[in-house]
């Protein structure tokens, strides 16, 4: 949320409410803030209200036991320097102990209804973030051995919804449908030694699975081209380097179209082409380790194949890209078909929005799958945000 919607916040409620807001007398009635969610966006709201306000009182609702959300649980547990925000959040918890609570294990909605926080809060805040996964509505896959990055990054992070997973991961290759950050992130789990993977902040049921990993090939597949990948330099770089591991780019279906647009690349997007184009050049080869990944493009997943009610193979179409805007390009379908053999797939191609509650009090768009909102305002609904 922006620095103005907050500003408009405060104002608001402050003239509303500045007699008892300011007043320094121990009954004085103080404003009262909820906020739905507790990760990294409801702990940033509650540090700007807590700053802004010297008299305002704040409850963070989770309906996990503990607070901090994706920070903790989304996290890859190879980068630690990304969960230090949790020291900032800590902080913020503690030094306004007399004026902020977190109130875990309440599930919004279900332990506590909409309607009783509107009437208990002068301001609602939804930061619940989005609790649910992008389906590919392909035949074959709800199957055993398909998994949403949401549910496999959980079962490695700890998440307790996601503690009974048990991924198969005895034979030799894996598929992961996506080319975003979260995709990177797997892939470098099942292929990092397990000396260093030891070392991170991975649980332990998951370590043991991990250790015992037969994974030896992971396929990282997306619909569109090169120029078209959602994930950052950094992360990329971090997969090339993977110790004894051999890196395969396949673009032999898009050099000619990179070098057209070569040009005109911003510099973020032509920073990861270079090391794309250098690596398909000279491809990494280990002689110690039999383990390799390949960033595959151009492939719209059709059906999961399965054997026994279990994956055993994704069928996919090649695409073809059309359109001038390299951003907005789409891949298209056509008639030729591949098949990639692996019995566990993830698909990673992001998360979904689900209403809160009944849908009824607050409502919510099954388009865009947002809360309906002016500037963060929640449409006809006063003190909503």
């Amino acid at each position: 949320m922006s620095g103005k919607i907050f500003q408009h916040i405060l104002k608001k409620y402050n003239h509303a409410n500045q007699h008892r807001c300011y007043s320094l007398k121990r009954n004085a009635k103080k404003l009262k803030s909820c906020i739905v969610g507790g990760g990294p966006a409801g702990f940033y709201t509650a540090q700007r209200l807590l700053r802004r306000n010297s008299e305002i009182l704040v409850d963070i609702f989770d309906k996990l036991p503990v607070p901090f959300g994706l920070v903790r649980f989304g996290v890859a547990p190879d980068h630690p320097e990304v969960k230090n925000v949790i020291n900032t959040f800590t902080q913020t918890a503690n030094r306004y102990s007399d004026r902020c609570r977190f109130l875990g294990n309440v599930e919004v909605g279900k332990d506590v209804s909409i309607s009783q926080l509107l009437e208990s809060y002068d301001i609602v805040v939804f930061s619940h973030g989005a609790e649910s996964d992008r389906k590919l509505n392909i035949p074959g896959e709800n199957s055993d051995g398909v998994y949403s990055a949401r549910e496999f990054v959980g079962w490695y992070n700890g998440l307790p919804e996601f503690s009974h997973l048990a991924p198969d991961l005895s034979k030799e290759s894996a598929i992961i449908l996506g080319h975003g950050n979260v995709a990177l992130d797997i892939a470098r789990l099942l292929l990092m030694p397990v000396d260093e993977l030891a070392k991170t902040d991975i649980c332990q049921h998951a370590l043991d699975v991990v250790a015992a990993s037969k994974v030896q090939h992971v396929h990282i597949v997306g619909r569109r081209g090169p120029l078209q990948t959602a994930f950052t330099i950094k992360e990329f770089r971090e997969m090339t380097k993977l110790p004894n591991v051999e890196s395969h780019i396949c673009l032999e279906d898009s050099k000619t179209s990179i070098m057209e647009e070569y040009e005109r690349l911003a510099r973020p997007r032509r920073r990861i082409t270079d090391l794309m184009l250098k690596m398909a050049d000279n491809p990494t080869v280990s002689k110690s380790s039999n383990k390799s990944w390949s960033l595959e493009f151009l492939l719209t997943p059709l059906e999961v194949l399965t054997e026994n009610g279990h994956a055993s193979a994704v069928r996919f179409a090649k695409n073809k890209l059309e359109g001038k805007e390299i951003d907005s390009q789409k891949a298209v379908v056509t008639d030729e078909v591949v098949d990639l053999q692996s019995n566990l797939v993830i698909r990673s191609i992001g998360y979904q929005t689900l209403p809160i509650g009944d849908g009824n009090v607050i409502p919510f768009d099954d388009k865009t799958y947002t809360i309906p909102n002016h500037y963060g305002r929640v449409l006809n609904h006063k003190g909503c945000w």
